[in-house]
């Protein structure tokens, strides 16, 4: 992509997102929503158009590069499989399955696995146990 046509993407994306909120609904759900999540980032819009307007074109391939395209080496994937008390059988072979395999984790609690997280002390509030 040029260097232009990234900038104009950039941009409008900014626009997007200095537009104001269309009704007092859409509002009050941004702000209850900060308060729910716990984040409590009233200014978030200001934060993101901040962070885009310093966003280099190659940061943002390198980021890519690194995470996001298939075979990167520090992408990661989630894989959610529920099973019924009927199929015992197929459960058994599938926790075998990613036991052997080094670079699988399997979350049997995970609400356990939520509070072993860096980031899970940034996320204070929100539904369900914490």
């Amino acid at each position: 992509m040029p260097a232009d046509e990234y900038m104009s993407n950039v941009n409008a994306l900014i626009e997007m997102k200095l537009g104001k909120h269309k009704n007092l609904r859409e509002e009050t759900s941004f702000y209850w929503g900060e308060i729910f999540y716990g984040t409590l980032k009233f200014d978030r819009r200001e934060i993101e158009i901040a962070a885009l307007k310093n966003l280099r074109q190659q940061e943002l391939i390198d980021f890519f590069t690194e995470y996001i395209k298939v075979g990167a080496p520090a992408r990661k994937a989630l894989s959610v499989q529920v099973y019924g008390g009927l199929h015992s059988a197929k459960y058994e072979a599938s926790t075998k399955e990613i036991s052997s395999q080094s670079q699988s984790v399997l979350i049997k609690d995970i609400f356990s696995f939520r509070r072993s997280q860096p980031l899970y002390g940034s996320l204070k509030g929100g539904s369900g146990r914490t």
